[in-house]
């Protein structure tokens, strides 16, 4: 076994700055999205917490200095048109492909394409 595969995998997780996390988790749930964990610092303090679907995680945050709101993720799928049905849309042609813009409760805003083969 080399050392690069014995390397943990290295990923980059963005940090989407939300109003309400509870709230944000059950809308990027339609999106395929399943919390994995939360953490506050104390009872009433702000929520941090991550959300996954397959191999894509996202941090949610409601602590005010951690991301700027209004911040735009690009996300690669494997059912456009599932996604696209869940919220009522239809994809829109681009010229580097189909895709759906979307935008979280809290004004993050996503695109959301087909996944390469």
């Amino acid at each position: 076994m080399s050392a690069e595969s014995a390397a943990p995998a290295e990923e980059v997780i963005p940090v989407l700055r939300v109003g309400d996390a509870a709230a944000a988790v059950r809308w990027y749930a339609r999106l395929g999205f399943a919390q994995q964990w939360e953490h506050r610092f104390e009872p009433g303090f702000p929520l941090f917490t991550e959300i996954a679907r397959g191999g894509v995680r996202l941090y949610l945050s409601e602590h005010e200095g951690d991301a700027r709101p209004d911040t735009l993720v690009y996300l690669r799928v494997a059912d456009l048109d599932a996604v696209a049905a869940e919220f009522g849309l239809v994809p829109e042609d681009q010229p580097w492909g189909r895709e759906l813009a979307l935008t979280d409760p809290d004004g993050n805003r996503l695109r959301v394409g087909p996944a390469r083969a």
